[in-house]
């Protein structure tokens, strides 16, 4: 068959195909993303069957069965968490994070424990030799089954081993470094990777094997490649985290199959990732006591209940202009929260540098937190200790009302299980809790942010 070369401007964004180079994808708006690639195409056969319209079948909503998914227990339950109960047969899962984050690891260990339950499982791997995976394979523990590696970059090849093997299980360690013959730009561009994807699709649609995706990020945080990879995918997870710290955080982003609120914590140790059952407890290690600016705060992640420490720092400026820094929390929120302390109870700050932290590497985008934030910054501010046995929630609006807030009864007792005496909440929740929902914990009630002020 003749092959015939074209050459467009691909979208490193997106992937909108544009026939000459523009300063802006019309697609996705972005400004300098378009790069220029040759793409070779085969052309059709003039023998080729034509598709007999017969065979398609059209299908009443009424008329399908439909039961519950199936899924395969990893092994590792904070991931099941974040996956939303295990991995669902013929699903087509995204895993991207920073370099060294951790990625291989998991998805090794997990390869580790469904061979031990006696699943055929493919390690596919692009960027490793056998031996770097044996090594790894060697630091995790033993496997008790034969786990089937192969390292190989060429699509047409990995599809055939895929098809051969019939594994029950298959990892592509990384999406990026697959490519494609007919496709004559570089692995890794727009082009192939798109290609990739989708012929990684219809293995895991066709077959019903599930099919595990590594992607690289680029340093916005995104998943490099263009954004359509993501749309095709059934789920996207990121993997989070300092490499020099020891916590990660596995955050799912998009879900077909469950709830993209849940998060999974893990603690990198040497013989490989360990999974931190009790992310508060691990959150609130190392906390001083009864210092002025910290707080506990609870949080919910999902369906769970995160307590953490809240910290604030506010001390004069030596500038004309007091500087605000906030870490893990949103800057523009943090301005917000001020505003409502000068403006609606003369707490001036107009003179004050502000800093705020979520300590444990924590990012936190519920309004939950704003009253823990609240409270800090008017403790570090009047330099008052607060009770190490306190937790605070509740969200604050602009005229200084404290808003209730979902699942108050969940971090009541989240609270309560790790020792804290006391509760300051909303007034709209506190009147909904049952008395023993409340038993062994005081909560105290705040209708305004002057009622939580008075209680410090």
């Amino acid at each position: 068959m003749a092959k015939s070369k074209s050459t467009g401007f691909f979208c490193q964004n997106c992937g909108y195909e544009a026939p000459k180079w523009m300063g802006q994808c019309p697609g996705c708006h972005e400004w300098n993303t378009l790069v220029e690639e040759t793409v070779v195409t085969r052309s059709s056969s003039k023998s080729s069957s034509p598709i007999r319209l017969s065979e398609s079948k059209v299908s009443v909503l009424s008329s399908i069965e439909t039961s519950e998914d199936s899924r395969i227990s990893t092994g590792i339950k904070e991931l099941d968490r974040v996956l939303g109960g295990g991995v669902v047969g013929g699903s087509l899962v995204l895993v991207g994070g920073d370099p060294g984050i951790g990625k291989s690891t998991l998805l090794l260990q997990m390869c580790r424990n469904l061979c031990n339950y006696g699943y055929k499982v493919l390690y596919i791997s692009g960027e490793e030799s056998l031996q770097q995976i044996k090594g790894r394979a060697d630091r995790l523990g033993v496997f008790q089954n034969e786990m089937y590696l192969f390292c190989e970059t060429n699509l047409a090849v990995i599809q055939d081993i895929i098809y051969k093997e019939k594994p029950q299980l298959v990892v592509v360690d990384s999406i990026q470094t697959v490519y494609k013959d007919e496709i004559s730009s570089a692995p890794g561009s727009v082009s192939q990777v798109r290609e990739a994807a989708n012929v990684c699709l219809m293995i895991a649609k066709g077959t019903n094997i599930p099919v595990f995706l590594v992607g690289h990020v680029t340093k916005e945080g995104m998943v490099a490649g263009p954004r359509v990879l993501e749309h095709m995918v059934d789920t996207v997870l990121y993997f989070e985290g300092d490499r020099s710290a020891a916590y990660r955080i596995l955050r799912g982003v998009k879900n077909r199959f469950g709830s993209t609120n849940e998060i999974g914590v893990f603690e990198m140790m040497s013989d490989g990732l360990a999974e931190v059952a009790n992310p508060s407890a691990y959150m609130l290690e190392g906390r001083k006591k009864d210092a002025s600016g910290s707080i506990v705060a609870c949080s919910m992640e999902g369906t769970r209940p995160v307590l953490m420490e809240v910290q604030a720092l506010v001390c004069n400026t030596n500038f004309g202009m007091p500087r605000r820094t906030a870490t893990g929390f949103d800057y523009n929120r943090l301005n917000l929260l001020m505003a409502v302390l000068e403006k609606k109870y003369s707490v001036h700050l107009s003179n004050y540098d502000a800093y705020l932290n979520i300590a444990g590497g924590m990012k936190v985008t519920e309004p939950a937190v704003d009253l823990a934030v609240v409270l800090a910054v008017y403790s570090s501010l009047k330099d008052i200790s607060v009770k190490k046995e306190t937790v605070v929630f509740g969200e604050v609006g602009l005229n200084g009302e404290i808003r209730s807030v979902s699942m108050a009864s969940q971090r009541v007792q989240e609270a309560k299980k790790l020792g804290f005496a006391r509760c300051i909440i909303p007034k709209a929740n506190y009147v909904k809790l049952r008395q023993d929902e409340t038993e062994g914990i005081e909560c105290v009630s705040a209708e305004h942010v002057g009622d939580a002020l008075s209680l410090l």
